[in-house]
């Protein structure tokens, strides 16, 4: 029944860290770019030029791309 008494305001103690944690990321908006991350998958990154170049100019298709 002591080990109670040590982990409720303990227990609390955090939830209200975690509590004032996300209050704190609401008020620096942090969460306010709603059309940033829907809009970014639509941008056209050349996926092709990156394989190539890290690649070292090999086709990572393997020999049968290259018929």
């Amino acid at each position: 029944m002591n080990v109670l008494a040590v982990l409720i305001p303990i227990s609390l103690i955090l939830g209200g860290l975690g509590l004032a944690a996300f209050i704190w990321t609401v008020r620096s908006q942090q969460y306010d770019d709603d059309s940033g991350n829907a809009a970014r998958i639509l941008l056209d990154d050349d996926w092709s030029e990156r394989a190539e170049d890290s690649s070292g100019g090999r086709d990572e298709r393997g020999p049968q791309a290259a018929r």
